[in-house]
């Protein structure tokens, strides 16, 4: 069986620009890599403000391409670190084309692969239909020098149907990077119930799927103002389940933070074999989960 390692989750905030944000990403990684992580994991599309607030053409100009100068720093972090580097970015494919993307970067500093945001949101605050078109590549699980880690983005992570797929192309933890907060004028009355559910349905895929959820969230506030796309308070969180659904490490809502977390193939296996919810599927009932509803 293969050894337990250790992942790390870089909660930050943007600076205020593109390049003082990968120097940060860089040094968070370094410091996640001295503690011990081994793979390491950053907020989505981390090195920008979460620019989906509003509908602005001029924001497509944040795009850029892979291999490009995100992920050439990313993976020169992951190289000087010895560490896998998840690297969530907003990814240009060509003209009039973009995509919510991230790349996993080997401790050699080498592209293990891509995944594109298969799930896209549309809702006041978070316009992301107007910037991104759906993943094309399908679900993704990579297998690194340390173990095998699947990656979803986001909104992605409230879909049972992904985590289940991802977990059968044998992932034993489930990386979410992450952009999510509060409206103002929602979270007196909603707050606290909307951070409950996203934690617990995380929490859900967990359990259904005896494996590891890490949730890697951004913070701080960004914008101004009380209507929808003026500001979002981004409510931090991150945290990483084990496969009974236990937060075994949990951020604060507000400040920057790296967590640390053992993931460990034993324990996996141990609790698949008293809850063998992979072995009772019956997948020869499920035709129906292909259809958008009903009959």
């Amino acid at each position: 069986m293969a050894a337990p390692f250790t992942i790390g989750l870089i909660q930050m905030a943007p600076e205020k620009t593109v390049a003082a944000s990968l120097e940060k990403a860089a040094g968070r990684i370094e410091a996640a890599a001295k503690a011990g992580a081994n793979v390491v994991c950053l907020p989505e599309l981390f090195a920008t403000p979460y620019f989906c607030r509003t509908q602005d053409h001029d924001a497509f100009n944040l795009a850029e391409p892979i291999p490009g100068p995100t992920t050439t720093a990313m993976a020169e972090a992951a190289k000087a670190a010895g560490v896998v580097v998840v690297a969530p970015l907003f990814e240009r494919r060509g003209p009039g084309c973009y995509q919510n993307s991230l790349a996993v970067l080997d401790p050699d500093g080498n592209h293990a692969g891509v995944y594109r945001k298969m799930h896209i949101p549309h809702d006041p605050g978070f316009e992301e239909k107007f910037y991104f078109a759906p993943g094309d590549l399908g679900f993704k699980t990579f297998q690194t020098p340390f173990g095998p880690i699947g990656t979803l983005i986001c909104w992605d992570q409230w879909f049972p149907e992904a985590a289940r797929a991802t977990a059968l192309l044998g992932a034993s933890v489930i990386f979410y990077p992450t952009a999510i907060g509060w409206h103002p004028s929602e979270k007196a009355e909603y707050g606290e119930t909307q951070r409950d559910c996203w934690i617990t349905i995380q929490r859900s895929h967990a359990i259904a799927n005896g494996l590891y959820v890490a949730a890697v969230n951004r913070v701080g506030t960004e914008g101004s103002g009380e209507g929808y796309g003026e500001t979002l308070e981004f409510w931090g969180s991150s945290f990483v389940a084990d496969p009974s659904g236990r937060i075994v490490v949990q951020a604060g809502i507000t400040a920057e933070d790296i967590l640390l977390a053992e993931i460990n193939p034993q324990t996996i296996e141990t609790t698949r074999r008293h809850w063998p919810f992979l072995r009772d599927r019956r997948i020869d009932a499920y035709a129906g989960l292909g259809k958008l509803y009903g009959e």
